[in-house]
């Protein structure tokens, strides 16, 4: 069966073009001009992915996102802006999105990365059912997370990283191997960066004081390891 993906982007340009290359790749596409309408067609038919511009009509997409995550749904979300700035890219994703492209960007980058994105969720190969650090505990299985018993918000791809981090724990995990194992070793628009961007996130989420991580640790110039 076809994967199907809900376009969210008022440029009508940006839109069409996006939406003529999906379907091109194979994809069933349907789109929306607002973010009101971005969420009607989302509860009409659950999408297998989502790509959400940010300045929107009516909602923004970090509204969009944030509404979406908090009726529990875990579709990929691929964030799309002109803003390039890092605080944009971090709000994007502790908001609950999987990825962030800035415009102007290439119609293959986003197709590769609508491929990395669904890829990941059909990709059982880390088979970790659940992790407790501290006062943490995550089921694997429900996407579901707590700290000191209250419920913890992840992302389908910190999630993803977590299980990553789980399976190896207490070894390094260096930024190109979470590159192969998440994105994939054919990937060539994901940057080391966004490993970075994504640590900080779950780091804020997990950790009493994030700026000095108790179970997340860094391994300088080679990248990160989950401690007890």
């Amino acid at each position: 069966m076809s994967r199907t993906i809900l376009i969210i982007e008022d440029d009508p340009g940006i839109q069409l073009s996006l939406k003529d290359e999906l379907e091109s790749e194979g994809y069933v596409v349907s789109t929306a001009n607002d973010g009101e309408e971005g969420l009607r067609r989302f509860q009409e038919k659950e999408p297998d992915l989502v790509i959400l511009d940010i300045m929107l009509p009516l909602l923004n997409g970090y509204e969009v996102c944030k509404r979406l995550r908090q009726g529990g749904s875990r579709t990929p979300i691929i964030m799309l802006s002109v803003r390039d700035k890092e605080v944009d890219k971090v709000l994007g994703l502790e908001l609950g999105a999987d990825d962030y492209v800035t415009k102007p960007f290439s119609l293959r980058e986003v197709v590769a990365r609508v491929r990395a994105l669904l890829r990941r969720t059909e990709d059982p190969s880390i088979e970790v059912e659940c992790l407790r650090i501290g006062d943490v505990e995550v089921d694997f299985k429900k996407f579901q997370a707590t700290k000191k018993g209250r419920p913890v918000e992840f992302t389908p791809l910190e999630f993803q990283i977590l299980k990553l981090l789980a399976h190896k724990r207490e070894q390094g995990i260096t930024r190109d191997d979470f590159l192969n194992e998440i994105w994939g070793e054919d990937n060539v628009v994901v940057t080391s960066r966004t490993i970075d961007s994504h640590i900080a996130s779950i780091r804020k989420k997990i950790e009493d004081d994030p700026s000095h991580p108790q179970f997340i640790k860094s391994i300088r110039g080679v990248g990160y390891k989950l401690s007890e």
